[in-house]
């Protein structure tokens, strides 16, 4: 199981767990993600701070914690990725493709992801659920502290209890990142993005993220964290007291060989209006399309996104998509023309969008639908709530 796992077999300075405690009571299975881009350490400094903590100190923990260092040939070198990036691998075709190579053949971010593939699995063998999946994360831009979550509802009513913005349908502009795959295990799954890359608030804001998360998991009881209002204050303030819920609408997408430089000065959640000058591409100025909220600006070399568009979302729309969720309303729209099942596992849609175009993108998302173009005439409508292991978290104290 974990014990005979060899994590140092091919990076020899570093270890590829930062701590791992077992309590003596049943309770929760924390599994934490630092440095899955190397030159994100906050992440990975706030878990070695969490472990040594409890170390040194007396905490009865309930359940299983475990802190893993996700990328370590990146990390080591302070670098993004080396060959490619390993939060863009988890598909199911791309890690057929890697499977597939003959070892010798194989990248260092592929063999990052087959090791953590491996140990991901042990995990899910070794320990009891309810499983929680938290990867930790910074930008190249000053930002707030935000969560990032695929739109399940169980993400959304664990991720409530933070008093932080919550961002939801990323994964529709972003292919193949680790929690999107653990999402599709039906796993509570969600991303900290704790603020500018070398920012001291960005290891002070994971570090109240953590504590709260032992607490609101059930792996602390909150009396037993001493600073647990001081931690939750700290977040708060460090996000303007902002805990909205907001919605991806653009992506800025670059390829290998733009040249791409964002103007200086912007920052994540600023206001935007329409035409405002914001980048140079290729020789090119970039204008802002319409008036929105800029969204994690690209100031490093290593990326594919240049900055997202985000926009806020109403608290009427989402209590209406809870009330379609939970009444299983999308069964429905296979008796429309222009929809059917995709597969026999009815997780996803097929939409025909020369006949079913009259369905607008955010109604699907109403129901708890993201999509993917097929080609043209298509689309691939994927549901999280199909997949999400509820029965798991219902005895949970936040369910």
């Amino acid at each position: 199981m974990l014990e005979s796992f060899d994590p140092l077999r091919r990076v020899q300075h570093i270890s590829r767990f930062i701590g791992q405690v077992v309590g003596e009571e049943k309770g929760p299975s924390l599994i934490f993600f630092g440095g899955i881009h190397g030159n994100e350490p906050a992440g990975v400094k706030a878990l070695e701070h969490l472990f040594n903590t409890l170390e040194k100190n007396v905490f009865k923990i309930r359940g299983t914690l475990v802190g893993i260092r996700a990328n370590l040939p990146a990390l080591l070198q302070g670098k993004r990725f080396l060959d490619q990036d390993l939060n863009r691998l988890w598909t199911e075709e791309k890690m057929a493709e890697i499977k597939a190579k003959p070892s010798a053949e194989r990248e260092r971010e592929e063999m990052e992801l087959l090791e953590l593939e491996q140990l991901i699995g042990e995990i899910l063998i070794a320990y009891e659920p309810p499983f929680y999946f938290i990867d930790f994360h910074t930008t190249s831009s000053k930002t707030l502290p935000f969560i990032t979550i695929n739109d399940a509802l169980i993400n959304r009513k664990f991720s409530q209890q933070f008093p932080l913005p919550i961002i939801l349908g990323i994964e529709e502009f972003l292919e193949g990142p680790l929690l999107s795959r653990m999402n599709k295990l039906g796993y509570v799954s969600l991303g900290f993005e704790s603020g500018q890359h070398v920012a001291e608030s960005a290891v002070k804001n994971s570090i109240a993220f953590l504590w709260l998360t032992l607490v609101f998991a059930g792996a602390l009881p909150k009396q037993d964290v001493l600073h647990f209002d001081s931690y939750y204050e700290e977040l708060r303030s460090s996000a303007n007291e902002d805990s909205n819920f907001y919605e991806v609408t653009y992506r800025h997408e670059l390829r290998k060989r733009d040249d791409f430089s964002m103007l200086n000065g912007y920052t994540s959640f600023q206001k935007v209006t329409k035409g405002t000058f914001m980048a140079i591409q290729n020789r090119k100025k970039i204008l802002a399309k319409e008036n929105s909220i800029l969204f994690m600006p690209l100031y490093q070399k290593q990326g594919a996104e240049g900055f997202f568009l985000i926009k806020k979302t109403p608290k009427w729309a989402l209590k209406i998509s809870t009330l379609f969720r939970k009444s299983k309303f999308d069964r429905l729209l296979c008796l429309l023309p222009g929809i059917s099942w995709s597969s026999t596992t009815k997780e996803s849609l097929l939409v025909n969008l020369s006949v079913a175009r009259y369905f607008t993108k955010s109604f699907f998302h109403l129901l708890g639908y993201r999509n993917r173009q097929v080609d043209k005439t298509q689309i691939i409508m994927h549901n999280r709530e199909r997949a999400a292991k509820n029965e798991m978290y219902r005895n949970t104290p936040w369910y």
